[in-house]
């Protein structure tokens, strides 16, 4: 049995904003980084093998952050777990998008990568990564969009309406060939008691 934790990245100042980011190469803010070192000291009471990000900077300095807690220097970062590309709409706010293509913006395509695209490339990223860690436990460290269209080629009964949270972490395991779903956007380490 492999053990995952899909991790979305700490919050930046488009998240703030509601900007689209997509494959855009922005930095966490402040409180992304508080983010990372809350959730880094909820995932040290458990022992990992590796961490594999995304090599957009939130996802890796997400990723930083926890393996420092962790004591896992190596940080084995993978392009296949970017966000999906926004095209157009990179760096844009819902009220940018009804004004330059109407209310109906969402229909349009605007050089943006497809969901099925991002199914194929995210879940064949995270079989990769199964497959080189045998009943492991690792942690990868991505970005929403692409982590849900992962999961739904990889569980599909799973219900991912449910955007996910800055450093949220979804719980997965691949045993007999089967993966099933044992957490989907846990944050409960944002708020400690």
């Amino acid at each position: 049995m492999t053990q995952f934790a899909l991790i979305r990245h700490g919050s930046t100042a488009w998240n703030k904003e509601k900007r689209s980011q997509g494959q855009t190469d922005n930095p966490l803010d402040q409180e992304g980084r508080e983010q990372a070192v809350l959730l880094a000291e909820r995932l040290s009471t458990e022992s990992w093998d590796a961490i594999y990000a995304s090599d957009l900077e939130r996802a890796s300095e997400t990723a930083r952050i926890i393996g420092q807690r962790l004591g896992i220097n190596e940080i084995h970062l993978d392009p296949r777990l970017r966000e999906m590309g926004g095209g157009q709409v990179e760096g844009t706010t819902e009220a940018e998008r009804i004004a330059k293509w109407g209310a109906d913006w969402s229909s349009l395509e605007l050089r943006r990568e497809a969901a099925e695209a991002g199914t194929v490339r995210g879940s064949a990223a995270i079989e990769d990564i199964c497959k080189a860690h045998p009943n492991g436990k690792v942690i990868v460290v991505s970005h929403g969009a692409i982590l849900r269209n992962a999961l739904r080629g990889l569980v599909p009964a799973l219900d991912i309406s449910t955007k996910l949270s800055n450093t949220s972490i979804t719980r997965i395991k691949k045993k007999a060939g089967v993966w099933a779903c044992e957490l989907y956007n846990c944050s409960v380490h944002l708020n400690p008691k």
